[in-house]
């Protein structure tokens, strides 16, 4: 007699979210609120470490750029983790490596200390994400998956903006290694919670070969959704039936062209993207603002992008992708222009900045739908990993910009080169074609040719 099957994910897209499913989506929310604190805290907090051992801004470039380089390599390590030993695992990792070593930076007494300490905590920031994301969308329900890990994604802007209140209350008190403490007892706390009240996910397992894992995916899923699964049946999942796509279909005479041109458009928007916030609160200083009211700035984008998010995100399902992009970026365009002409109105500097939350930050959520529109179903997730990737080199290179724009080009300057990576962003998105274009131009081309 065959053992009946046991879809493990199909179990969970038709079960109801009950109050231990929440419990995991927000577990992640609140460990992408505390990675979206400690990723912008530099930007808080770099103008009181300038300071404090008397630099000028081109010597921030290497604290700042620091955790950005360490969070691409975690997420290209850390991050493949999760994968091999498992989603709670890599998190717990995860928060203990940026926990300990953001207290250690409390402690940090030369710059070099600071940019190790600050390439250490980007190793845990970056390994941290990939896995979260797994694990939110292994516990989503798949018509609800899109809205919820869209609902972590927006726990780092949350972070980021809940990071700039604690710097705006807390920096002229605790100073910058009180903010280096906090950033580092926060996960630490959350890593205990999370080795108690976090589950494996019980996909994943059913992955693994080893019988205990398959023993323990079936407990979980007990607890999950309340209906016991049999001991005789064989977990699978839908991986166990679809094979991954490969790198190399991308670079497929038929995409090669739309992958150059996508990729060109996470690039350059990254660039612009952390070029703003990871700069924005040292130029607000340059401009004569004390460093808490800088760090409003900071707090401002990231609040805008939240609430830009939410229309974004009934609408963009809906309209045209790339048309929207064109306008998204063309507003980024004439906010960095503005930027760059308001001086010290700073009124109008507040206004545009939190228009920036969609003119520059807000194709963050587009991008996902241009791929969808550009890519079969087997090839988006490959190349959505690999856009996001290309996205983070965009973030080193804007993040190590900075500096050199400030002190070359002052604080106007700054502001207005952001017009440059987002007007390359739009360029390259006006040469990305839908799947549908692409039909009809190969159609056209076949009957050109029958002719």
């Amino acid at each position: 007699m065959t053992a009946s099957t046991f879809n493990v994910q199909r179990a969970l897209d038709i079960a109801p979210m009950g109050p231990k499913r929440w419990l995991v989506i927000g577990l992640c929310f609140f460990i992408a609120l505390l990675d979206g604190f400690d990723t912008q805290s530099i930007a808080f907090i770099g103008p009181a470490i300038a300071e404090d051992f008397g630099l000028q801004a081109t010597d921030m470039t290497w604290v700042i750029t620091a955790s950005t380089i360490g969070m691409a390599i975690g997420a290209m390590s850390l991050g493949t983790f999760g994968d091999r030993i498992g989603r709670k695992k890599t998190i717990l990792l995860a928060l203990l490596i940026f926990g300990l070593f953001s207290l250690a930076g409390g402690f940090a007494t030369s710059l070099g200390q600071i940019i190790a300490l600050r390439f250490l905590i980007g190793l845990g920031m970056g390994g941290a994400t990939p896995a979260l994301l797994a694990l939110t969308a292994e516990y989503s329900p798949k018509k609800r998956r899109g809205t919820l890990m869209t609902l972590v994604i927006l726990g780092l802007p949350g972070g980021a903006m809940i990071g700039g209140l604690v710097a705006a209350a807390w920096l002229p008190v605790v100073g910058w290694r009180g903010i280096f403490l906090i950033g580092g007892a926060l996960p630490l706390a959350l890593l205990l919670v999370c080795f108690k009240a976090l589950p494996e996910s019980p996909v994943y397992l059913a992955t693994r070969p080893a019988p205990a894992a398959h023993a323990q995916a079936r407990k979980i899923l007990a607890w999950v959704t309340g209906s016991p699964v049999a001991a005789e049946s064989v977990l699978v999942t839908e991986d166990n039936k679809e094979e991954r796509s490969s790198v190399a279909a991308l670079f497929s005479a038929k995409y090669r062209a739309v992958t150059i041109a996508v990729w060109a458009t996470y690039l350059f928007n990254w660039i612009a993207w952390f070029l703003l916030l990871l700069w924005m609160p040292t130029a607000l200083k340059t401009l004569g603002l004390d460093g808490a009211t800088a760090a409003m700035g900071t707090v401002t984008v990231n609040g805008a992008f939240i609430l830009f998010a939410i229309p974004l995100s009934i609408i963009l399902p809906k309209v045209d992708a790339r048309k929207l992009l064109l306008a998204m970026f063309a507003t980024g365009i004439l906010i960095a222009l503005g930027l760059g002409l308001s001086g010290s109105n700073w009124t109008l500097v507040f206004v545009l900045i939190a228009l920036a939350g969609f003119g520059i930050g807000g194709q963050q959520l587009a991008l996902n739908y241009l791929i969808a529109n550009a890519y079969p179903t087997q090839l988006r997730a490959t190349a959505t990993g690999w856009s996001i990737g290309i996205g983070r080199l965009g973030s080193i290179v804007g993040s190590a910009l900075g500096g050199l724009i400030l002190t070359g080009l002052g604080v106007s300057g700054y502001f207005m080169i952001l017009a440059l990576p987002l007007a390359i962003a739009a360029v390259a998105t006006l040469l990305v074609r839908s799947r549908a274009s692409q039909s009809a131009a190969e159609a056209e081309t076949e009957l050109a040719e029958a002719k």
